[in-house]
């Protein structure tokens, strides 16, 4: 059921004195875009009629099919929080249509709906919490970012040994404003690293929900003098930021993936959706983990997952099952960063574990011990593998991945795929700083 109806949103911009309308969309690379309108033309966005040049948008069209249309999705209408009292910004965010009225396919929350609708079809709905972490740095004198920090806290830490206290504290007050249910912030591993946790719900809005995490965690830390990144790795030998995703699906009132007379308190459709997404995560990789910086994370050592393996008992694995049971019973993908689009991260997560469920594929025995203590013997003997080591190794397992262009579709399968090539390219004939000092002397 709606939450707002078009009535509503008018009769809210009217009571709250909201002057600037912010039509809201993301690219493929996981960007937030807007085009901003004024309440005078609220009803006309409100009609589907809203327009805007797609061949601007990297990965969308051709000059020559370049005319997309905005479609707000009403239950997205939001306030910001920061902005002046009177005289108000609000939002909405939109699905991206073709000129000819139907669903434009490079759009990634029309990839997620498509799944979503896959798995609605069967009888369940999905449900994803993520953990957002992310780093807060100085700036420079001309207010840009740097990777400076004085802070010398970690996991849990307090204030005054976290620096960032102040600023988190901003973020949640305004992420509550906006109708998140913070349920935990706090200091993370790594000096100026920090975590904020929001409920879990349906993956459309939890994905609508990252997106708006990240601008409001952004502008909170601009308003402090400080800039937050989601880049997963920006300092070297201290832990890089995941975005673990926790899943569950629905059916009839009842999370399907416990039952408490099965193995671990899991039931059998819960064994296949964790065996379909490891049959598949290689060819997710490049999406979850979608920037060369990416892979400096998913290295041993700083708690981010290398094999593909799962557990019930430790948090080495790829997947891990955390102790919840009954409506909590939940699946933890830890390799995700937070630089995915959320979108399709989302889509292929879900169309992985429903392939597993219909194909009833079984996972490989579990690994209940430090993964990372194994030896190359005993791994091989357990035929665990890695997860690509950079993002030409995920590309080329996207690529021969049948499954991922399939829930991606053409369009946006070969336009992140010619991106994603195009960034290993210029990467792979740069000339490190690190090369220099390595090798200038010696040769």
């Amino acid at each position: 059921m709606s939450r707002y109806t078009k009535k509503d949103i008018i009769t809210r911009i009217k009571e709250e004195d909201i002057e600037f309308i912010r039509l809201q969309f993301t690219d493929m690379f996981g960007s937030l875009k807007n085009v901003a309108i004024t309440a005078s033309q609220l009803e006309k966005a409100l009609d589907n009629k809203c327009m805007f040049d797609g061949s601007s948008i990297e990965g969308f069209v051709r000059i020559e099919e370049s005319d997309m249309y905005l479609y707000p999705d009403l239950d997205t209408f939001e306030i910001f929080p920061w902005r002046p009292q009177q005289g108000k910004v609000a939002r909405l965010i939109c699905d991206v249509y073709k000129a000819d009225g139907t669903p434009f396919e490079g759009d990634p929350r029309y990839v997620l709906r498509r799944v979503l609708q896959e798995a609605k079809d069967m009888g369940y709905s999905f449900d994803v919490g993520p953990e957002c972490e992310f780093f807060l740095f100085h700036t420079d004198d001309n207010g840009m970012p740097t990777t400076i920090t004085h802070e010398k806290a970690s996991y849990f830490d307090i204030s005054p040994l976290d620096l960032g206290e102040n600023a988190r504290r901003d973020m949640v007050l305004a992420l509550e404003d906006m109708n998140f249910e913070i349920e935990a912030s706090h200091h993370e591993v790594a000096p100026a690293q920090h975590e904020i946790d929001f409920k879990y719900g349906p993956a459309l809005r939890t994905a609508d929900n990252i997106m708006t995490f990240k601008l409001v965690v952004k502008t909170m830390a601009k308003k402090h003098g400080l800039f937050a990144s989601f880049m997963p790795k920006p300092l070297y030998g201290v832990n890089g930021s995941g975005m673990h995703t926790n899943m569950s699906l629905t059916k009839n009132g009842k999370n399907i993936f416990d039952d408490p007379k099965g193995e671990n308190g899991l039931s059998k459709e819960a064994y296949y959706f964790i065996a379909g997404i490891m049959q598949h995560i290689k060819g997710m990789t490049a999406v979850a983990n979608p920037l060369i910086n990416s892979y400096k994370r998913l290295v041993p050592g700083h708690e981010a997952p290398v094999y593909i393996a799962w557990s019930a008992t430790n948090r080495s694995p790829l997947i891990r099952i955390p102790a919840s049971r009954g409506a909590g019973t939940r699946i933890e993908l830890r390799s995700p960063d937070p630089a995915a689009n959320p979108y399709l991260l989302l889509a292929l997560c879900l169309a992985a574990g429903l392939d597993g469920i219909k194909k009833q594929m079984q996972p490989p025995k579990a690994v209940n011990g430090n993964i990372f203590e194994l030896s190359p013997r005993e791994m091989k003997r357990a035929k665990i593998e890695s997860i690509p080591a950079d993002l030409n190794q995920a590309i080329l397992a996207m690529e021969e991945d049948p499954f991922v262009k399939e829930v991606l579709g053409n369009h946006v399968f070969g336009k992140y795929l010619e991106a994603k090539k195009e960034e290993w390219d210029q990467y792979r004939k740069q000339v490190t700083q690190w090369e220099i000092s390595e090798y200038l002397y010696k040769i």
